[in-house]
């Protein structure tokens, strides 16, 4: 494909050379000949003097000259160059389909579940009794669909998930391997002679549509009624939510976050890794959590941005960050303060 008809497809501006061919996608440090890249983030501008690509996605108030931009480079003018790349990316690099094609021998299947129209059932799939699969879904090798559990519409399961007994999940979800829907909930009470006593869990897990799940993940089923993830949540690998956990619509949380039980989550928040939220909170829609954040109480106010463990509302915790950063500073400062003061008094009880 041409870079101008990449341009043209785009609806971009070429600056340079548009009969360049381009075969191939890649970062712009490791871009070669025939190699298309692209121009997103300030830090790897310093890259565009020496990139090996033939033409470059840059943003349109790009400056070639002031970058130190080869003359030779052909460059691609866009909205957003990072997005206009995942398009290109997409055409150029086509996705490999993992999934079988029909019904593998090997799947076992129960009389009472039902099948929708064009659905890939990999090796060593167990389906259960009364279990529900829509249309155009694929479940890869080795996955358990159980008893009653239902699977939307467009699916893809990759191998080694597990839907539990009457789980429901929604239409066009994606779960990537290891994950396990519906596992019971963490619920023991203490007895009398110093053991625990498993609580019954008896609810499900709802994942409503165009939700993502990543690998190794952990979404345990409701003590009573549902634990639920409401509709285009996004969630990286290694996630555990508990029971009766309600996570809010466009919500995406990184890897190895920690979601106690009946904590409420709301829509449009973003949470980075390693985050741990106790149980029974809310936190407010379009709240922004940074990265190994302990949250120990309700955020009621929508919009604002937290870190620190406790976690605390950026401002805040920034100056508490920047003093504990200067600690050393200001101890040798008072030892110092401590001596003149000690030699001041020294002096004052001579003269007495």
């Amino acid at each position: 494909m041409k870079v101008s008809e990449i341009a043209a497809w785009l609806k971009g501006e070429v600056v340079g050379d548009g009969t360049v061919d381009i075969t191939k996608v890649a970062k712009i440090e490791e871009a070669g000949p025939l190699g298309l890249t692209f121009l997103a983030n300030p830090k790897y501008e310093k890259h565009i003097a020496t990139t090996k690509a033939s033409a470059v996605l840059v943003s349109r108030s790009f400056d070639p000259q002031k970058a130190g931009a080869p003359k030779s480079l052909t460059l691609i003018k866009v909205d957003d160059p990072y997005v206009a790349f995942l398009h290109v990316l997409k055409r150029l690099t086509p996705a490999v389909d993992p999934f079988y094609k029909g019904v593998h021998p090997s799947a076992v299947i129960s009389p009472t579940a039902t099948l929708g129209t064009n659905v890939g059932v990999g090796a060593l799939v167990v389906v259960g009794d009364g279990a529900i699969i829509g249309n155009n879904t694929r479940i890869g090798d080795a996955c358990v669909i159980g008893t009653r559990a239902e699977v939307g519409t467009d699916c893809l399961l990759y191998p080694n998930v597990t839907v539990s007994h009457q789980c429901r999940i929604g239409n066009r979800v994606t779960i990537h391997s290891g994950t396990v829907i519906g596992s019971d909930g963490f619920g023991f009470a203490p007895t009398g002679e110093g053991s625990f006593e498993k609580i019954p869990q008896l609810g499900i897990v709802v994942i409503e549509d165009d939700v993502e799940i990543g690998s190794n993940c952990s979404v345990d089923r409701a003590t009573l009624g549902e634990t639920l993830i409401k509709k285009g949540v996004k969630l990286d690998n290694l996630i555990q939510v508990a029971h009766n956990v309600t996570i809010g619509e466009n919500t995406v949380i990184a890897a190895q976050t920690g979601i106690s039980g009946s904590t409420k989550i709301g829509k449009n928040v973003m949470v980075a890794g390693q985050v741990g939220f106790v149980g029974h909170i809310e936190i407010a829609d379009k709240t922004v959590i940074y990265a190994q954040s302990g949250i120990s109480k309700s955020i009621k106010d929508p919009g604002k941005t937290y870190f620190g463990n406790p976690a605390k509302e950026r401002g805040k915790a920034m100056r508490i960050e920047a003093t504990i950063r200067s600690l050393p500073e200001l101890a040798h400062d008072l030892k110092d303060l401590q001596t003149k003061v000690e030699k001041l008094l020294v002096k004052l009880e001579s003269k007495s």
